[in-house]
């Protein structure tokens, strides 16, 4: 008679944690001893995330300071939803402006030294595929001497109207590559980057600031995120 598969024993030293718990698991412990080794805490907000500059920030400060962007629900466990869960008196008031795209800032350096920290960092970069064009560029019909008789046939694969002329890359027609507040597509965002034009900037923006004796909201940073949550 075959073996009746509800009967099947299991083994439960072969069972494993799925990854993603274990994970999240971390975060939160290792923001619970970020709450007991610093003196303060904000939720900070951004423009153009780049992950590389954000983590040479991190290298920066790391012995005053450190840095957490994780799933708001794990960030919102570890600091506590209410006066009930928290892990620190009035902690939890952070937790409500965990909402789009924010992060914890655990510091012990003085308020006026994070808030001019935050308030002059800024970091330019190539725009990316999607987001919105800070000005309209446009190309001249002529030669385009900054390039390589090579790039030729990659330039055309970008949909600029080009052809050799004398070994020479011309551009055969005006070319608008993008435009003022409209999306930038795969094409622009590789026009220019090789034409070095930088549409990006990296900026952070505090929301609000906890400590033990006080707590408060920063309303440019508030409102920066309100106004990103209306886009999204």
């Amino acid at each position: 008679m075959p073996k009746s598969k509800r009967n099947r024993p299991v083994t439960l030293s072969k069972t494993k944690k799925k990854p993603g718990l274990e994970r999240k698991g971390k975060v939160v412990a290792e923001i619970k001893d970020a709450i007991e080794h610093y003196t303060s805490v904000y939720v900070f907000t951004f423009d153009n995330m780049r992950n590389q500059k954000l983590k040479d920030l991190r290298e920066q400060h790391k012995s005053t300071s450190r840095i957490f962007l994780a799933g708001k629900k794990v960030m919102q466990i570890a600091l506590g939803r209410s006066a009930a869960d928290e892990a620190k008196t009035d902690l939890h008031k952070l937790s409500k402006f965990l909402q789009g795209d924010t992060g914890l800032f655990f510091t012990n350096l003085p308020r006026d030294d994070v808030e001019r920290l935050f308030r002059e960092f800024e970091e330019h970069d190539f725009a990316r595929t999607g987001s919105n064009a800070t000005e309209t560029v446009e190309l001249k019909e002529g030669p385009l001497e900054q390039f390589t008789h090579e790039m030729e046939p990659f330039l055309r694969k970008q949909g600029l109207p080009v052809r050799l002329n004398k070994g020479v890359v011309e551009l055969v027609a005006d070319h608008v590559v993008c435009e003022e507040g409209k999306p930038i597509s795969p094409e622009a965002a590789q026009t220019l980057r090789l034409l070095d034009i930088q549409m990006a900037t990296f900026r952070l923006y505090l929301v609000c600031r906890w400590s033990s004796d006080d707590f408060e909201v920063y309303k440019e940073g508030l409102a920066h995120l309100i106004a990103d949550a209306d886009d999204s």
